[in-house]
């Protein structure tokens, strides 16, 4: 197991250079709990001939540790509770949304199209199409994306776009072997073939298949890869913990600060009311030490403690032209602005999708870092977050793997991440995506900002980036 990483490292092609060009960067584990952003006077980011789409509202169920209160539900109560969160913070008409789409990544075989059952069983009207995409970590990303093209297109004028993930019960399949038994024997029409096809079962076709965060391309688990990664980019294991514990102490000082307003309470049915997310868990770096590698034993850096949690939860939001958004009464909290979709290499460059997307994004909308005032990037590790900080910071990197000629640069930590992330708050896969846009709007009403920029990766080497523009107070 010892010569795990080493193997791992000489099997990436860029990793030894990768490590001789980036060096320690050190990252005090506490920041301000609200940046100092002065409202600045900047040029707005709307553009003639083109509609101007607004974020109206967005909230979120309680993100729970995977195995605790939602534990006996299905995919579709969590992703119901949030639509009827939505509803009752709106007050829109049922039959107002033209459409719905929600996110996920395991989808529960009985209700594959988890956005209409939702919808339906949130009462909305059966009339209103839904339908269901998956991107892994930006899968609701891909949500909200979907319904701005929606209303860019002049198709619909209000989309209700969200996502919900369920890992308290992911499908545990047979084996192969056995899943052929067993529909063969459907299909059997005497006892002799049935009897025949039952001799057949041997105890290695008893063995399930258990679901995995592993890419199929590579057979490489997420966290094996952020392990080569932080490795790769120089990034210790102290600065993965002081991370966590940055992420973990923010999102506490926002939860007791009545800051995180997208989250609604909810009655989990046989349980109690849950209303405040359940990972949040502020610790030591002398208690973070003590963990063991949780992915390349025994020499890794990525632990427990420093990587997302299995989490349960589901989010909404609501979009719509800002036309009609203003014709209904309706304040919008921001505009959605420019957005941009990337992949690269899922081997080596997995997690690096906020570097690729980052300068993509801020050169459609004509911007540059130091124009953002809010920054939400999703924390699915620790080491892929101060890895992509890294990649980011260096023209070698820029020159060399993405064809540029200077680096993006990095985010300012006065302004990154100030209510916590995926680390501390939890990450359904599905439903992260709203909660990022969600959090940038209230952050920018909250410290006085105009321009703020959601970033994050996803399995398979891809990654989004969204600019959002406050709206006007």
């Amino acid at each position: 197991m010892a010569s795990m990483l080493l193997n791992s490292m000489r099997s990436c092609s860029v990793s030894h250079s990768w490590a001789m060009r980036f060096g320690v960067r050190s990252l005090s584990a506490t920041a301000p709990l609200q940046a100092q952003v002065q409202t600045k006077s900047k040029k707005t980011l709307a553009r003639p001939g083109v509609k101007n789409i607004v974020l109206v509202e967005g909230v979120r169920t309680p993100f729970l540790l995977s195995g605790t209160m939602y534990v006996d539900l299905m995919p579709h109560d969590l992703a119901r509770a949030a639509l009827q969160g939505l509803l009752n913070r709106t007050g829109v008409p049922k039959d107002a949304v033209d459409y719905i789409i929600y996110g996920t990544v395991i989808q529960e075989v009985k209700t594959s199209n988890v956005a209409r059952e939702a919808a339906m069983g949130a009462g909305f009207s059966d009339k209103i199409p839904a339908h269901t995409v998956t991107m892994a970590c930006i899968s609701s990303n891909q949500a909200m994306t979907s319904a701005v093209g929606l209303i860019a297109a002049g198709q619909c004028d209000a989309v209700v776009a969200g996502g919900v993930e369920f890992m308290s019960d992911v499908p545990i399949r047979h084996s192969r072997k056995m899943r052929k038994t067993m529909l063969s024997l459907n299909k059997a029409k005497t006892l002799g073939q049935k009897l025949s096809l039952i001799g057949s079962i041997r105890m290695a076709h008893l063995s399930p298949e258990l679901p995995a965060v592993a890419e199929f391309s590579t057979a490489e688990t997420m966290g094996h890869s952020a392990d080569r990664l932080a490795a790769a980019f120089g990034v210790s294991r102290v600065e993965q913990d002081e991370f966590a514990v940055r992420s973990h102490s923010l999102a506490k000082k926002a939860q007791e600060s009545g800051l995180l307003e997208d989250v609604i309470s909810f009655k989990v049915p046989g349980r109690d009311i849950v209303s405040k997310d359940n990972g949040i868990r502020p610790s030591s770096m002398e208690q973070m030490a003590k963990l063991k590698p949780a992915f390349i034993k025994p020499h890794g850096t990525v632990t427990a403690a420093n990587s997302s949690f299995l989490t349960d939860g589901a989010s909404a939001v609501l979009i719509m032209s800002e036309e009609k958004a203003l014709a209904m009464g309706y304040k919008p909290k921001a505009y959605l602005r420019d957005f941009v979709y990337v992949s690269q290499d899922p081997k080596d460059q997995l997690l690096l999708g906020p570097t690729y997307s980052t300068p993509k994004v801020l050169e459609r909308a004509g911007l540059s870092m130091s124009d953002i005032d809010v920054f939400e990037f999703h924390e699915a590790f620790a080491g892929q977050i101060m890895a992509n900080l890294k990649a980011m910071d260096s023209d070698w990197f820029a020159q060399t793997y993405m064809g540029r000629k200077s680096k993006v640069g990095t985010p300012s930590m006065d302004k990154f991440n100030l209510w916590g992330g995926s680390l501390s708050l939890g990450h359904p896969f599905g439903a992260t995506g709203c909660r990022l846009v969600t959090t940038v709007a209230h952050r920018l009403k909250k410290e006085g900002g105009q321009y703020g920029l959601v970033a994050a990766c996803a399995a398979g080497g891809q990654g989004h980036a969204m600019v959002i523009e406050a709206y006007p107070q």
